[in-house]
Protein backbone atom coordinates (compact mmCIF):
# COMPACT_ATOMS: atom_id res chain seq x y z
CA UNK A 1 0.00 0.00 0.00
CA UNK A 2 1.15 3.40 -0.51
CA UNK A 3 1.90 5.43 2.12
CA UNK A 4 -0.20 8.38 2.32
CA UNK A 5 0.76 10.85 4.90
CA UNK A 6 -1.37 14.46 4.09
CA UNK A 7 -2.81 14.38 7.54
CA UNK A 8 1.02 14.63 9.03
CA UNK A 9 2.42 17.30 7.05
CA UNK A 10 2.96 20.22 9.07
CA UNK A 11 4.76 22.36 5.93
CA UNK A 12 6.96 21.02 3.20
CA UNK A 13 8.57 22.78 -0.07
CA UNK A 14 8.92 21.24 -3.99
CA UNK A 15 11.29 22.64 -6.20
CA UNK A 16 11.52 21.62 -9.87
CA UNK A 17 13.49 25.13 -10.76
CA UNK A 18 16.19 22.25 -12.49
CA UNK A 19 14.82 20.72 -15.61
CA UNK A 20 14.36 16.88 -14.69
CA UNK A 21 15.29 17.05 -11.05
CA UNK A 22 12.48 17.82 -8.23
CA UNK A 23 14.05 18.37 -4.77
CA UNK A 24 11.84 18.98 -1.69
CA UNK A 25 11.23 18.90 1.75
CA UNK A 26 8.33 17.67 3.62
CA UNK A 27 8.15 18.06 7.57
CA UNK A 28 5.53 15.76 9.20
CA UNK A 29 4.49 16.00 12.51
CA UNK A 30 6.13 14.53 15.78
CA UNK A 31 9.81 14.39 13.49
CA UNK A 32 12.23 17.14 14.40
CA UNK A 33 13.99 16.74 10.84
CA UNK A 34 12.02 17.21 7.29
CA UNK A 35 11.97 14.15 4.80
CA UNK A 36 14.61 15.30 1.93
CA UNK A 37 13.23 14.33 -1.70
CA UNK A 38 15.86 13.58 -4.59
CA UNK A 39 13.69 12.69 -7.17
CA UNK A 40 14.23 12.33 -11.03
CA UNK A 41 11.53 13.99 -13.52
CA UNK A 42 9.46 16.92 -14.08
CA UNK A 43 5.80 18.21 -12.20
CA UNK A 44 3.07 19.25 -14.60
CA UNK A 45 3.20 22.36 -16.46
CA UNK A 46 1.66 24.29 -13.43
CA UNK A 47 4.63 23.62 -10.87
CA UNK A 48 7.27 22.38 -13.84
CA UNK A 49 10.29 25.03 -13.02
CA UNK A 50 8.57 26.23 -10.59
CA UNK A 51 9.00 26.48 -6.25
CA UNK A 52 6.51 25.18 -4.33
CA UNK A 53 5.87 25.75 -0.46
CA UNK A 54 2.86 25.13 1.23
CA UNK A 55 1.47 25.19 5.16
CA UNK A 56 -1.39 22.28 6.22
CA UNK A 57 -3.65 24.39 8.34
CA UNK A 58 -5.30 22.00 9.88
CA UNK A 59 -4.75 19.93 13.12
CA UNK A 60 -1.88 17.12 12.40
CA UNK A 61 -2.28 13.06 12.93
CA UNK A 62 1.69 11.66 13.31
CA UNK A 63 1.58 8.75 10.64
CA UNK A 64 1.56 5.21 12.56
CA UNK A 65 3.95 3.72 9.86
CA UNK A 66 5.83 7.28 9.83
CA UNK A 67 9.68 5.98 11.54
CA UNK A 68 9.59 3.09 8.08
CA UNK A 69 9.61 6.35 5.94
CA UNK A 70 13.01 6.79 4.70
CA UNK A 71 14.17 10.27 5.69
CA UNK A 72 15.81 10.45 2.26
CA UNK A 73 13.70 9.57 -0.60
CA UNK A 74 15.29 9.49 -3.88
CA UNK A 75 13.57 7.70 -7.05
CA UNK A 76 10.72 8.94 -9.43
CA UNK A 77 8.90 11.91 -9.54
CA UNK A 78 5.04 11.48 -10.16
CA UNK A 79 1.88 13.50 -10.59
CA UNK A 80 2.88 16.96 -8.83
CA UNK A 81 0.24 19.47 -9.62
CA UNK A 82 -1.62 22.20 -7.03
CA UNK A 83 -4.66 21.40 -9.99
CA UNK A 84 -5.52 18.29 -9.16
CA UNK A 85 -9.85 18.09 -9.08
CA UNK A 86 -11.43 16.86 -6.12
CA UNK A 87 -15.31 17.09 -5.01
CA UNK A 88 -15.80 19.69 -2.12
CA UNK A 89 -17.66 16.98 -0.36
CA UNK A 90 -18.79 13.40 -1.00
CA UNK A 91 -22.13 14.12 -1.66
CA UNK A 92 -21.22 17.83 -3.83
CA UNK A 93 -21.20 17.77 -7.68
CA UNK A 94 -18.90 21.25 -7.17
CA UNK A 95 -15.35 20.62 -7.48
CA UNK A 96 -12.02 22.55 -5.70
CA UNK A 97 -8.11 22.38 -6.48
CA UNK A 98 -6.08 20.25 -4.27
CA UNK A 99 -2.29 20.19 -4.32
CA UNK A 100 -1.45 16.12 -5.02
CA UNK A 101 2.36 15.37 -4.62
CA UNK A 102 3.15 11.53 -5.44
CA UNK A 103 6.54 10.25 -5.85
CA UNK A 104 8.00 6.32 -6.18
CA UNK A 105 10.67 6.13 -3.70
CA UNK A 106 12.99 3.37 -3.95
CA UNK A 107 12.93 2.50 -0.24
CA UNK A 108 9.48 3.05 0.22
CA UNK A 109 6.86 2.38 -2.71
CA UNK A 110 4.50 4.82 -3.61
CA UNK A 111 4.15 7.83 -1.31
CA UNK A 112 1.28 10.83 -1.59
CA UNK A 113 0.30 13.61 -0.57
CA UNK A 114 -3.22 15.13 -1.07
CA UNK A 115 -5.33 17.92 0.01
CA UNK A 116 -7.56 20.81 -0.87
CA UNK A 117 -7.15 22.68 2.69
CA UNK A 118 -3.17 23.55 2.49
CA UNK A 119 -2.15 27.04 1.96
CA UNK A 120 0.02 27.27 -0.83
CA UNK A 121 2.52 29.94 -2.15
CA UNK A 122 4.29 29.26 -6.22
CA UNK A 123 6.75 31.08 -7.14
CA UNK A 124 7.34 32.22 -11.42
CA UNK A 125 8.43 29.52 -13.37
CA UNK A 126 12.10 29.93 -14.73
CA UNK A 127 10.94 27.85 -17.77
CA UNK A 128 8.07 25.79 -19.47
CA UNK A 129 7.63 22.55 -20.71
CA UNK A 130 7.36 21.75 -23.93
CA UNK A 131 4.05 19.20 -25.43
CA UNK A 132 7.13 16.67 -26.31
CA UNK A 133 8.50 16.95 -22.85
CA UNK A 134 5.18 17.09 -21.08
CA UNK A 135 4.14 13.69 -22.70
CA UNK A 136 7.31 12.32 -21.84
CA UNK A 137 6.91 13.62 -18.41
CA UNK A 138 3.02 11.40 -18.51
CA UNK A 139 4.70 8.37 -19.86
CA UNK A 140 7.44 8.21 -16.84
CA UNK A 141 4.61 8.75 -14.62
CA UNK A 142 2.69 5.52 -16.37
CA UNK A 143 5.69 3.49 -16.35
CA UNK A 144 6.51 4.13 -12.47
CA UNK A 145 2.97 3.39 -11.56
CA UNK A 146 2.98 0.03 -13.71
CA UNK A 147 6.27 -0.46 -11.92
CA UNK A 148 3.92 -0.15 -8.46
CA UNK A 149 1.34 -2.53 -10.21
CA UNK A 150 3.39 -4.98 -10.79
CA UNK A 151 4.80 -5.25 -6.75
CA UNK A 152 1.23 -5.36 -5.85
CA UNK A 153 0.25 -8.61 -8.41
CA UNK A 154 3.85 -10.27 -7.75
CA UNK A 155 2.19 -10.33 -3.65
CA UNK A 156 -1.01 -11.30 -4.89
CA UNK A 157 1.16 -14.34 -6.42
CA UNK A 158 2.93 -15.08 -3.92
CA UNK A 159 -0.19 -16.00 -1.54
CA UNK A 160 -1.42 -17.72 -5.26
CA UNK A 161 1.49 -20.25 -4.54
CA UNK A 162 0.84 -23.53 -3.36
CA UNK A 163 -2.99 -22.93 -3.06
CA UNK A 164 -4.89 -26.21 -3.52
CA UNK A 165 -7.76 -26.52 -6.02
CA UNK A 166 -10.95 -25.67 -4.49
CA UNK A 167 -12.57 -28.82 -5.24
CA UNK A 168 -9.77 -30.35 -2.36
CA UNK A 169 -10.39 -30.56 1.36
CA UNK A 170 -8.74 -27.33 2.94
CA UNK A 171 -7.51 -26.79 6.11
CA UNK A 172 -6.88 -23.59 8.12
CA UNK A 173 -3.18 -22.83 6.17
CA UNK A 174 -4.94 -23.32 3.38
CA UNK A 175 -8.06 -20.92 3.98
CA UNK A 176 -5.46 -18.36 5.60
CA UNK A 177 -2.93 -18.20 2.12
CA UNK A 178 -6.46 -17.72 0.73
CA UNK A 179 -7.62 -14.66 2.41
CA UNK A 180 -3.83 -12.77 2.53
CA UNK A 181 -4.40 -13.28 -0.94
CA UNK A 182 -7.65 -11.42 -1.08
CA UNK A 183 -5.66 -8.80 1.14
CA UNK A 184 -3.33 -8.21 -1.44
CA UNK A 185 -6.16 -7.57 -4.29
CA UNK A 186 -7.90 -5.78 -2.18
CA UNK A 187 -4.70 -3.25 -2.02
CA UNK A 188 -4.13 -3.04 -5.62
CA UNK A 189 -8.17 -2.00 -6.41
CA UNK A 190 -7.68 0.52 -3.87
CA UNK A 191 -4.82 1.57 -5.37
CA UNK A 192 -5.97 1.85 -8.85
CA UNK A 193 -8.78 3.46 -7.64
CA UNK A 194 -7.11 6.03 -5.55
CA UNK A 195 -4.92 6.78 -8.89
CA UNK A 196 -7.23 6.81 -11.66
CA UNK A 197 -10.69 7.30 -9.96
CA UNK A 198 -14.17 6.07 -10.80
CA UNK A 199 -14.72 7.38 -14.59
CA UNK A 200 -15.77 4.61 -17.37
CA UNK A 201 -11.85 5.33 -18.48
CA UNK A 202 -10.57 4.53 -15.15
CA UNK A 203 -12.83 1.81 -14.99
CA UNK A 204 -11.67 0.21 -17.95
CA UNK A 205 -8.19 0.89 -17.00
CA UNK A 206 -8.37 -0.42 -13.39
CA UNK A 207 -10.20 -3.96 -14.86
CA UNK A 208 -7.24 -4.24 -17.30
CA UNK A 209 -4.49 -3.72 -14.38
CA UNK A 210 -6.63 -6.05 -12.11
CA UNK A 211 -6.97 -8.83 -15.03
CA UNK A 212 -10.79 -8.43 -15.19
CA UNK A 213 -10.64 -8.18 -19.15
CA UNK A 214 -9.79 -11.58 -20.18
CA UNK A 215 -10.41 -12.99 -23.86
CA UNK A 216 -13.35 -15.79 -23.14
CA UNK A 217 -15.30 -17.86 -25.93
CA UNK A 218 -18.56 -17.44 -26.96
CA UNK A 219 -19.52 -21.14 -25.24
CA UNK A 220 -17.72 -19.84 -22.01
CA UNK A 221 -19.77 -16.32 -22.30
CA UNK A 222 -22.95 -18.04 -22.30
CA UNK A 223 -21.80 -20.60 -19.72
CA UNK A 224 -20.77 -17.48 -17.39
CA UNK A 225 -24.08 -15.47 -18.55
CA UNK A 226 -26.14 -18.88 -16.98
CA UNK A 227 -24.46 -18.90 -13.95
CA UNK A 228 -24.48 -15.52 -13.17
CA UNK A 229 -28.48 -15.79 -13.90
CA UNK A 230 -29.04 -18.38 -11.24
CA UNK A 231 -27.22 -17.26 -9.05
CA UNK A 232 -30.03 -14.05 -9.26
CA UNK A 233 -32.38 -16.83 -8.84
CA UNK A 234 -30.93 -18.21 -6.03
CA UNK A 235 -30.33 -15.05 -4.15
CA UNK A 236 -33.78 -14.03 -4.71
CA UNK A 237 -35.95 -17.02 -3.67
CA UNK A 238 -33.28 -17.03 -0.54
CA UNK A 239 -34.76 -13.11 0.34
CA UNK A 240 -37.96 -14.34 0.31
CA UNK A 241 -37.11 -17.22 2.55
CA UNK A 242 -37.52 -16.15 6.59
CA UNK A 243 -34.32 -16.03 8.18
CA UNK A 244 -33.34 -19.37 9.92
CA UNK A 245 -34.00 -19.24 13.71
CA UNK A 246 -30.58 -20.07 15.57
CA UNK A 247 -30.78 -23.72 18.50
CA UNK A 248 -32.66 -22.68 21.30
CA UNK A 249 -30.27 -24.77 23.25
CA UNK A 250 -27.28 -23.12 22.36
CA UNK A 251 -28.39 -19.37 23.39
CA UNK A 252 -25.98 -17.72 25.40
CA UNK A 253 -23.24 -20.11 23.58
CA UNK A 254 -23.16 -19.87 19.87
CA UNK A 255 -26.06 -16.35 20.26
CA UNK A 256 -27.65 -13.72 22.22
CA UNK A 257 -30.36 -11.64 21.27
CA UNK A 258 -29.13 -7.92 21.94
CA UNK A 259 -31.30 -4.70 22.74
CA UNK A 260 -31.84 -4.11 19.28
CA UNK A 261 -32.94 -7.66 18.34
CA UNK A 262 -30.29 -8.41 16.22
CA UNK A 263 -28.36 -12.02 16.89
CA UNK A 264 -24.69 -11.99 17.83
CA UNK A 265 -22.36 -14.46 19.42
CA UNK A 266 -21.22 -13.74 23.16
CA UNK A 267 -17.78 -13.06 22.45
CA UNK A 268 -18.43 -10.89 19.18
CA UNK A 269 -20.83 -8.89 21.42
CA UNK A 270 -18.73 -8.57 24.53
CA UNK A 271 -15.80 -7.17 22.18
CA UNK A 272 -17.75 -4.71 20.21
CA UNK A 273 -19.51 -3.26 23.31
CA UNK A 274 -16.11 -3.38 25.61
CA UNK A 275 -14.36 -1.98 22.27
CA UNK A 276 -16.98 1.12 22.17
CA UNK A 277 -16.89 1.59 26.06
CA UNK A 278 -12.99 2.10 26.26
CA UNK A 279 -13.28 4.06 23.47
CA UNK A 280 -15.73 6.84 25.12
CA UNK A 281 -13.79 6.63 28.30
CA UNK A 282 -11.23 7.94 26.59
CA UNK A 283 -12.87 10.37 25.45
CA UNK A 284 -14.34 11.82 28.37
CA UNK A 285 -11.31 11.83 29.97
CA UNK A 286 -10.33 14.11 26.71
CA UNK A 287 -7.53 11.28 25.58
CA UNK A 288 -9.13 11.73 22.16
CA UNK A 289 -7.38 15.07 21.61
CA UNK A 290 -4.14 14.12 22.64
CA UNK A 291 -3.52 12.48 19.14
CA UNK A 292 -1.13 9.55 21.14
CA UNK A 293 -0.40 6.87 18.05
CA UNK A 294 -0.09 4.09 20.96
CA UNK A 295 -3.49 4.78 22.29
CA UNK A 296 -5.22 5.08 19.01
CA UNK A 297 -3.72 1.86 18.06
CA UNK A 298 -5.39 0.22 21.43
CA UNK A 299 -8.60 1.79 20.92
CA UNK A 300 -8.84 1.18 16.82
CA UNK A 301 -7.21 -2.59 16.76
CA UNK A 302 -9.67 -3.27 19.82
CA UNK A 303 -12.99 -2.33 17.38
CA UNK A 304 -11.30 -4.16 14.32
CA UNK A 305 -11.50 -7.35 16.66
CA UNK A 306 -14.86 -7.05 16.72
CA UNK A 307 -14.75 -6.29 13.45
CA UNK A 308 -13.15 -9.67 12.54
CA UNK A 309 -15.11 -11.82 15.02
CA UNK A 310 -18.09 -10.53 13.60
CA UNK A 311 -17.04 -11.81 10.57
CA UNK A 312 -15.96 -15.31 11.99
CA UNK A 313 -18.77 -15.91 14.38
CA UNK A 314 -22.39 -14.48 12.60
CA UNK A 315 -23.10 -17.16 10.57
CA UNK A 316 -23.22 -19.24 14.05
CA UNK A 317 -25.25 -16.92 15.72
CA UNK A 318 -27.64 -16.87 12.88
CA UNK A 319 -28.00 -20.51 12.71
CA UNK A 320 -27.20 -20.31 8.84
CA UNK A 321 -23.19 -20.79 8.94
CA UNK A 322 -22.43 -23.50 6.57
CA UNK A 323 -18.71 -22.89 6.13
CA UNK A 324 -15.48 -25.40 7.02
CA UNK A 325 -14.66 -25.12 10.55
CA UNK A 326 -10.70 -24.55 8.95
CA UNK A 327 -12.35 -21.54 7.65
CA UNK A 328 -13.09 -20.10 10.75
CA UNK A 329 -10.21 -20.93 12.35
CA UNK A 330 -8.23 -19.07 9.80
CA UNK A 331 -10.43 -16.40 10.29
CA UNK A 332 -10.48 -16.57 14.74
CA UNK A 333 -6.81 -15.77 14.00
CA UNK A 334 -7.26 -12.57 12.03
CA UNK A 335 -9.45 -11.53 14.99
CA UNK A 336 -6.45 -12.52 17.61
CA UNK A 337 -3.78 -10.81 15.17
CA UNK A 338 -5.58 -7.22 15.81
CA UNK A 339 -5.77 -8.09 19.15
CA UNK A 340 -2.55 -8.65 20.30
CA UNK A 341 -2.35 -5.56 17.90
CA UNK A 342 -4.56 -3.92 20.51
CA UNK A 343 -2.51 -5.48 23.49
CA UNK A 344 1.19 -4.00 22.10
CA UNK A 345 -0.69 -0.43 21.59
CA UNK A 346 -2.24 -0.46 25.03
CA UNK A 347 1.38 -1.51 26.75
CA UNK A 348 3.46 1.21 24.87
CA UNK A 349 0.90 3.58 26.30
CA UNK A 350 0.81 2.34 29.36
CA UNK A 351 3.97 4.09 30.77
CA UNK A 352 2.88 7.51 29.39
CA UNK A 353 0.44 7.63 31.90
CA UNK A 354 -2.44 8.40 29.62
CA UNK A 355 -5.05 6.00 31.45
CA UNK A 356 -5.53 6.04 35.10
CA UNK A 357 -4.37 3.10 36.78
CA UNK A 358 -8.08 1.22 37.25
CA UNK A 359 -8.62 1.91 33.70
CA UNK A 360 -5.42 0.41 32.60
CA UNK A 361 -6.12 -2.55 34.51
CA UNK A 362 -9.51 -3.03 33.50
CA UNK A 363 -8.30 -3.37 29.40
CA UNK A 364 -5.82 -5.40 30.39
CA UNK A 365 -7.96 -7.85 31.92
CA UNK A 366 -10.77 -7.28 29.37
CA UNK A 367 -8.10 -7.98 26.56
CA UNK A 368 -6.71 -10.80 27.89
CA UNK A 369 -10.12 -12.60 28.87
CA UNK A 370 -11.45 -11.87 24.65
CA UNK A 371 -7.89 -13.55 24.01
CA UNK A 372 -8.62 -16.25 26.36
CA UNK A 373 -12.22 -16.91 24.17
CA UNK A 374 -10.71 -16.43 20.99
CA UNK A 375 -8.14 -19.33 21.83
CA UNK A 376 -11.12 -21.37 23.02
CA UNK A 377 -13.07 -21.20 20.18
CA UNK A 378 -10.13 -22.13 18.06
CA UNK A 379 -8.82 -24.98 19.59
CA UNK A 380 -13.38 -25.79 19.76
CA UNK A 381 -13.36 -25.64 15.77
CA UNK A 382 -9.82 -27.50 15.04
CA UNK A 383 -11.62 -30.18 17.00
Amino acid sequence: MAFRIHDSVVRGEIDNREKGIVRGKIWLEGQPEPIALHLRGNAHPDLAGCFLTFVNPCPRLPHPHQDALNRTQRGVAGDLTAAHKVRVSENSPNMANAVYLEWFSETNGRVVIESADYELSISSPEWHLTPEENEQRAHDVAEAMADFSRKLTEAIERHQRGQKDPEEPWDEHDYERFMKESDSRTDKYIELLEKYGDSDEAETKIAGEMGWEEEISEEDAERRSAWIDEMNRACEEALNEPPPEPEPHREGIDWIRTADDDLRHPLQHRCFESAIDFWHKAEALGLQNLEDRDLDQFLSEFQTTSVKLGGALQGLARGDDYRDNAFTVAYLKRALDHLHKAQAGLEAAAPKNLLPNDLLAAARKELLEIRQGILDLIDQFRR
